[in-house]
């Protein structure tokens, strides 16, 4: 297939026009009476309209102040965004409706290609190699967004803006329970895109995503609308998200991609899709899901000045689900099945062992893995729990104190994991036969 950068010029709609009919001839005038009084009424009526004017205007300048977000340390900006009820020519700039090609055309410069690896061909030269995923630029001084599924274990990452401009990238910090990492350019005087609200969104409203779809099809922007809020998800890797859902076609390389309210702001960054896996089951088509933006702000000053977001709870151990009718037939309960426990871990301290199921956490039924772990997001480092536990058949209890999850001991429960079977649930993420796939995961 041939794929070209050429932008054909507009085409007329129409060699010819039809002039237009000629108007009706306007009737004779009416004889003119003198008075006075109008003339007065016009003129206070101007004067209030030329006070009014220069109120208007102080207003938006100061809304358009008010729209950049408190500066981080060193000196790095996020913009910000305010999505108008109503949309008016006396708004500003930034609150006016655009067309999808105007929300391209303003945003583009900011979105960039994300590539983690060189590609060769069989002489072992260095050939071109499609994106791995999509980021975009969310401040001046070179700080990238992007999921951080598009970066995972990436032994060298680069990115490349739509004029070819390449830069190295560092990766600052990352959140993987969010699908969310920072990315870091040395370069001044980029192109932010302005962050919008997600909470603003309702179903049916009009966005758009740009990406670079297969890898290859670079700076791409398809469009749709928003099918689903806050819709509860889980991942092939048992995690749960609360994601949008968007009918926005996606493919591998939007993973990382901003995706657009009508207002040119971003509200999601994209993520995943409904995939059959394979399977012979119908096609699926127009099941794309985002990041909300606001989940991701949440955490944005965590990311940039520490690496990581702080207080999140960690416990120090790896988990798959005991099916409850399973175990009941070697006498055992169903939850959370203790496949490892991280050395000097607060599971550890509280004395969990391999081979325990979790069945409760302060009496909060422990059905499996997932039910674990939304009931230890709900608490934050430094909080103490009391897990009941079927121990070889026997029922105890125990009291943990949740550490804080940082990079170093996350990355040992996940070494840890993977010498014990990776310790997921055994359902995974399927959901009736469908499987919730990060776009990374197409084989490139």
């Amino acid at each position: 297939m041939y794929y070209s950068d050429y932008n054909r010029p507009p085409r007329p709609d129409s060699d010819y026009q039809v002039a237009p009919p000629e108007p009706p001839a306007p009737p004779a005038p009416a004889p003119k009476r003198t008075r006075r009084w109008p003339k007065v009424l016009a003129l206070v009526l101007c004067c209030a309209l030329v006070g009014g004017g220069a109120g208007v205007g102080g207003a938006l300048l100061a809304q358009r102040a008010g729209s950049m977000a408190a500066a981080l340390s060193g000196g790095t900006v996020i913009y910000q965004g305010t999505t108008p009820a109503v949309v008016t020519l006396s708004q500003p700039e930034e609150g006016k409706l655009l067309t999808p090609s105007e929300v391209y055309a303003s945003n583009v410069d900011s979105v960039v290609g994300i590539f983690t690896r060189d590609a060769t061909n069989v002489w072992g030269q260095t050939v071109a190699r499609p994106a791995t995923g999509t980021g975009f630029v969310i401040s001046q001084d070179g700080y990238i967004l992007t999921n951080f599924h598009v970066v995972d274990d990436a032994p060298t990452i680069s990115v490349q803006f739509k004029d070819g401009t390449n830069y190295p990238a560092t990766l600052v910090g990352y959140e993987e329970d969010l699908d969310v990492a920072v990315l870091k350019v040395e370069a001044q005087g980029l192109t932010p895109v302005r962050l919008g609200s997600s909470s603003e969104l309702v179903v049916g409203q009009d966005v758009v995503a740009i990406g670079n779809p297969l890898g290859e099809l670079t700076f791409s922007e398809t469009s749709g609308i928003i099918s689903a809020l806050d819709k509860p998800v889980t991942t092939s890797e048992g995690v749960v998200m609360n994601l949008l859902q968007t009918d926005t076609a996606l493919n591998s390389g939007n993973s990382g991609g901003p995706l657009f309210n009508l207002y040119g702001q971003v509200v999601g960054i994209t993520n995943s899709k409904y995939s059959n896996n394979g399977s012979t089951q119908t096609a699926i088509e127009g099941i794309g899901f985002a990041v909300p933006i606001d989940d991701v702000k949440s955490v944005l000053t965590d990311l940039i000045e520490r690496g990581y977001v702080t207080g999140k709870p960690y416990a120090g151990v790896s988990l798959s689900t005991a099916n409850a009718t399973e175990a009941a037939r070697y006498g055992r309960s169903g939850g959370a099945y203790v496949q490892s426990v991280v050395s000097g871990s607060a599971a550890d301290k509280a004395g969990l062992r391999q081979g325990d199921i979790i069945t409760a956490m302060d009496d909060q039924p422990i059905d499996g893995q997932p039910a674990f772990l939304a009931a230890r997001d709900a608490h934050k480092a430094g909080d103490t729990v009391t897990l009941t536990v079927d121990r070889e058949a026997k029922l105890i209890t125990l009291t943990l104190t949740f550490d804080e999850a940082t990079p170093d001991n996350q990355s040992a429960s996940q070494s840890q994991s993977g010498q014990n079977s990776g310790g997921q649930s055994s359902s995974g993420g399927q959901s009736g036969g469908y499987v919730i796939d990060p776009f990374s995961w197409f084989g490139w």
